[in-house]
């Protein structure tokens, strides 16, 4: 049809004889052409022919692939894309969440997070961890020990409202994420078993280690005494009790567990969902008051979040670096990729979760909640996002690294081939 319609328009008239006369009709029919000369394309043309169903049809499968890009983008950044709908539902309509805060939805929302974060908790590589175990010391150090300095020098920034300060001040004394630092481990090609480790342990004992953290570091700097032993049962209460009932549960049913592990990611969604929460509820109370905080102040909030996590990079990068070259050099076991990957991520990482427990528990002893969280959530997906473009590029490295050797090495195989044909050569052999 398409090349008929072609040949139609294109090709110039020819002089045909024809027994019949029939000048008048052709003048007139010549004439009609010249005065509505025709203006539709080929394109045109062939695309009204085309039946009503097609046209439809296509129209239809473009909107179902629209439809599926962006359903596997929600399903790929689900975390942050719930965290940002949390605080802009907040700011948008408070009355839902100030309800839903009056309810204690806060207390039910934490308890999910650490039961799901129990039951996806996978025990069984820590063995496969102990040859590490160093790197994995200096991870925990680092975590629970070393970066909490970091919120002394964070406190020295004037900034207005305070609680922009303290509140990334509390974040830098948390432990590691809970699943995002292990997830990029994984994908770097890094010791997923060491940094899965160090996400467990670092966990169980940060509960014990943060009143304590809080207490030396927070309250002596901004001047509030905290309640350190109320503090540490208020969170062995609401973290640690959970998390271990989660583990317990996935380690008494075989097919729970299987059934956690292969959908993961549905146990990851209800995580964020859970998470999300309790942003939507502190940002509802705290909208007055966030309302009044100049754009200006959440943007530098922002941009100290940014420089704590790359401080924290930096500082990890160079422990790792002279302790590798302390302990023997390129034989020392922090020299090796992937225990110095895994250590990196795990230890330059801050987990909100629980941040946000402490920061329930502490009540207004630091001011507004909502101020205090809402910094840490940029915070919380600065890191994830700067660290998933870190695991990229160690990725990408690698496989350069596998390509040149794989070249390398065929173009080894290539020339022995030529010399062992060239040696039959000169001796006889065909």
């Amino acid at each position: 049809m398409a090349g008929t319609i072609q040949s139609l328009i294109l090709t110039p008239p020819s002089i045909v004889t024809s027994p019949f006369p029939c000048r008048k009709t052709c003048c007139l029919f010549s004439r009609s052409l010249r005065i509505n000369p025709p203006r539709r394309s080929i394109s045109t043309l062939i695309i009204s022919c085309k039946p009503s169903d097609e046209i439809h049809g296509s129209d239809l499968a473009n909107g179902l692939n629209w439809t599926k890009t962006l359903m596997n983008f929600a399903s790929n950044n689900f975390l942050p894309l719930a965290l940002t709908s949390g605080v802009a539902f907040g700011l948008v309509n408070p009355t839902l969440g100030c309800l839903a805060d009056k309810c204690n939805l806060s207390k039910f929302s934490t308890f999910g997070i650490f039961v799901v974060s129990g039951l996806t908790l996978r025990s069984d590589a820590i063995g496969a961890a102990v040859k590490a175990w160093p790197v994995g010391l200096f991870g925990l150090c680092s975590i629970l020990f070393f970066t909490p300095y970091f919120s002394r020098i964070i406190l020295l920034i004037p900034l207005q409202p305070q609680e922009f300060v303290t509140g990334l001040a509390i974040f830098s004394c948390m432990p590691t994420t809970l699943s995002s630092a292990v997830a990029l481990t994984q994908l770097a090609g890094g010791n997923s078993a060491l940094a899965l480790a160090m996400t467990v342990l670092s966990n169980l004992l940060g509960i014990l280690i943060i009143p304590f953290s809080i207490s030396k570091f927070i309250a002596v700097g901004v001047g509030v005494y905290v309640p350190t032993a109320q503090l540490l049962k208020s969170l062995v209460l609401t973290l640690l009790v959970p998390l271990i009932l989660g583990k317990v549960l996935r380690e008494s049913s075989r097919g729970l567990a299987n059934f956690v592990d292969h959908n993961r990611k549905l146990f990851s969604k209800i995580n964020a969902v859970f998470l999300s929460l309790v942003p939507w509820m502190q940002v509802s109370r705290s909208r007055s008051l966030l309302m009044m905080v100049k754009p200006a102040a959440f943007i530098v909030a922002i941009g100290m979040g940014m420089l704590l996590h790359l401080g924290l990079l930096a500082f990890n990068a160079l422990a790792i670096r002279s302790l590798s070259a302390i302990s023997g050099g390129h034989k020392s076991i922090f020299s090796k990729k992937e225990n110095a990957q895994a250590a990196l991520l795990v230890a330059s990482q801050k987990t909100l979760p629980v941040m946000v427990a402490v920061v329930q528990q502490l009540g207004s002893a630091f001011g507004e909640s909502g101020l205090l969280v809402l910094p840490c959530v940029a915070a919380h997906l600065i890191q994830i996002v700067l660290d998933s473009f870190l695991a990229n590029f160690w990725l990408r490295k690698e496989l350069s690294s596998n390509t040149a050797k794989f070249r390398q090495a065929s173009s080894g195989i290539g020339s022995c081939w030529s010399t062992r044909s060239h040696y039959q050569k000169t001796i006889g052999y065909s």
